[in-house]
């Protein structure tokens, strides 16, 4: 039987990366809305969803194996069955009493399938493609993984929010929503089963030398370390989202909970609008700007612009912790302001990595970048519940603010080359 080595990349190039962007959305974000319209606390919630995180911060030290055993496109087509699984047993469970726990262990399936399936489609894009189709479709693949993201935090959570409203309860109505996903996963599985292309060079794991692999690991790895001023990058990459990594956490929470709670009392439909639509929105438009800006005058020019861009609109949310204002239009306003500085500042920090990362073994070093980005954004999580439940949601975004001052205060200190960003 005759294998296609070769296919338009049209034809799974959108669907592979709207399958990659998914997942990460269910995990990190869709997590946190549905745990607290099921009455979980805030410490809870934070605790263990940053936990989530974990698979994409040890990422880097088990893609080694997903080269190694089986092909790429093996790893691709078993993780979407896997992860179609992962949703389905989180749904299963959520009609029973100790719904917190099963679940979770489903999410922490989905999360570790989620990290595999982007070590092995990242992996799949290089091997399928020549090095000029791999130019051409990054803006494709981006621009679909964007729309997952919009799907997940805006369509997913309406739809939640209408089965909310419909008359069903609470977790039927969420329990009918991961259903529907877990299908849609099942339907990319049989798809990219089909459709995905057999590139030669996508060979078994017993045609490499696994020992020989191991040691150009070792070497990669120590290499990264060794890097000039790799501490304090290391540094940057941990502290400069210090205090973004604890609103993501609160941010859906404080718009959900009740006024006398301090929070918005908004519904699960205006979660999805507020955030899923109007602010991913914001947040694309603000990364293209970013990124035009710096492709003409550089990175080093524009860093302080984005380093304020990046923390000062996080104080949108005293405004509305003071006000408590109900109306969506100054919410979404507020949140956009928000979203749009972030995906503007957050330009600067892709760019710093990939700068850090530049050398031999890029690719590799890139993804050690992204694993303390991870481990940036979970640990300030972990905590950020149980100090808003001790402080309150007023001065538990003073303290984000707070949490703003380090990233101001190395940012003088990056070794950034004046003509790096530049067309």
């Amino acid at each position: 039987m005759n294998k296609t080595t070769s296919r338009s990349p049209w034809a799974w190039i959108p669907t592979l990366y709207f399958a990659e962007g998914l997942p990460y959305v269910f995990v990190m974000t869709v997590s946190v809305i549905m745990y607290k319209r099921l009455d979980i606390s805030n410490t809870d919630i934070a605790l263990y969803t940053s936990w989530l995180y974990l698979p994409w911060v040890i990422k880097p030290f088990w893609s080694p194996l997903v080269d190694i055993l089986r092909t790429k496109r093996f790893w691709i087509v078993s993780m979407q069955l896997i992860v179609g699984g992962a949703l389905a047993g989180v749904a299963f469970t959520l009609p029973f009493g100790s719904f917190f726990q099963y679940s979770l262990a489903f999410f922490w399936l989905l999360a570790f399938s989620s990290a595999t399936h982007d070590i092995a489609a990242d992996g799949f894009y290089m091997l399928g493609l020549s090095m000029g189709n791999q130019a051409f479709f990054v803006g494709i693949r981006n621009t679909f993984y964007r729309l997952a993201m919009l799907a997940g935090q805006g369509p997913l959570v309406i739809l939640a929010g209408y089965l909310e409203n419909s008359g069903d309860s609470i977790p039927a109505a969420w329990s009918m929503t991961f259903f529907i996903f877990a299908g849609l996963f099942l339907a990319f599985f049989f798809y990219h089963l089909l459709v995905l292309p057999h590139p030669k060079s996508d060979i078994h794991g017993e045609h490499k030398d696994f020992p020989e692999m191991m040691r150009n690991f070792g070497e990669t790895i120590t290499s990264f370390f060794q890097k000039k001023g790799i501490g304090l990058a290391i540094l940057f990459l941990l502290i400069f989202r210090l205090g973004e990594a604890q609103l993501a956490k609160i941010a859906s929470p404080f718009l959900l909970d009740d006024l006398s709670k301090g929070g918005l009392a908004l519904t699960t439909t205006d979660i999805g609008f507020v955030y899923g639509t109007a602010g991913i929105i914001a947040l694309t438009i603000g990364g293209i700007v970013g990124g035009i800006l710096v492709s003409r005058h550089g990175l080093k020019k524009w860093l302080w612009p984005m380093v304020f861009a990046m923390n000062l609109p996080n104080i949108v949310y005293i405004f509305l912790a003071l006000i408590q204002s109900q109306s969506l239009a100054v919410v979404s306003a507020a949140v956009v302001v928000e979203q749009f500085g972030y995906g503007f500042g957050f330009t600067a920090y892709m760019l710093y990595m990939i700068q850090m990362a530049d050398g031999k073994h890029k690719t590799a070093h890139y993804a050690l970048c992204t694993g303390f980005m991870a481990l940036g954004m979970m640990i300030p999580g972990m905590i950020s519940g149980w100090i808003e439940d001790q402080v309150g949601y007023l001065n538990f975004f003073i303290w984000v603010m707070i949490c703003t001052i380090p990233g101001f205060i190395i940012a003088p200190f990056l070794k950034i080359d004046s003509s790096f960003g530049k067309k």
